[in-house]
């Protein structure tokens, strides 16, 4: 199967962009909902989480904005975090991969919004970096509830800059210049996809 990444730092259009893939045909893979099942009731990850972080656990379900705040500031805890979340979510990438290969698709689509912190990047055969301005990524940022200058830069920190996801990506979409024109670069790139992955199986 090939598999596409898909990524792109905070407020950048990435969902926005995995949907316009999704409503062209793609299998797409969330990555964030695969996390957001590990840690409601009865999710394989909420025992995790609890057993390191027992206060980001309420009512048998992880609170994701009680845990961002245990972990966001406290590195060696977002590790211990990663270490124990991520397999979880491959292991459900993996599932999804092998159903998308039985309904007949060539080629899925990751989302993965830490593509390259967590070095899944080395695992995909293409990589799509969703971008825009630094000023519009802030607007869109600071629009969101609960979001502060403080905590958008504390993200910002874990995540790599823009400017090298851009230079290794395969495809970049640009969110800066309206639904239609990123749709339109979307479908560009599902195009060239789909001849690219035909020509590779002899289809």
């Amino acid at each position: 199967m090939f598999k596409v990444g898909l990524t792109g730092s905070i407020a950048m259009g990435k969902s926005t962009t995995a949907k316009m893939f999704a409503d062209l045909g793609c299998a797409v893979f969330d990555s964030d909902a695969a996390v957001h099942a590990l840690y409601s009731k009865d999710g394989a990850a909420v025992s995790v989480v609890a057993d390191m972080f027992p206060d980001a656990v309420v009512d048998d379900q992880v609170d994701r904005k009680r845990l961002s705040s245990i972990v966001l500031k406290n590195p060696e805890a977002l590790a211990r975090l990663e270490a124990a979340v991520h397999p979880l979510v491959r292991q459900c990438q993996k599932d999804f991969i092998d159903r998308a290969g039985q309904r007949g698709h060539k080629f899925v689509v990751l989302d993965i919004p830490l593509l390259f912190e967590t070095g899944q990047h080395k695992s995909v055969d293409a990589i799509v970096v969703v971008s825009t301005t630094a000023d519009v990524q802030r607007t869109r940022a600071l629009e969101r509830p609960d979001m502060t200058e403080k905590k958008f830069n504390e993200i910002l920190s874990h995540q790599l800059p823009d400017a090298d996801k851009r230079a290794a990506a395969d495809f970049i979409v640009d969110t800066g210049h309206g639904f239609d024109a990123a749709f339109d670069q979307v479908r560009k790139i599902v195009e060239e996809l789909t001849a690219k992955t035909l020509s590779m199986t002899g289809a």
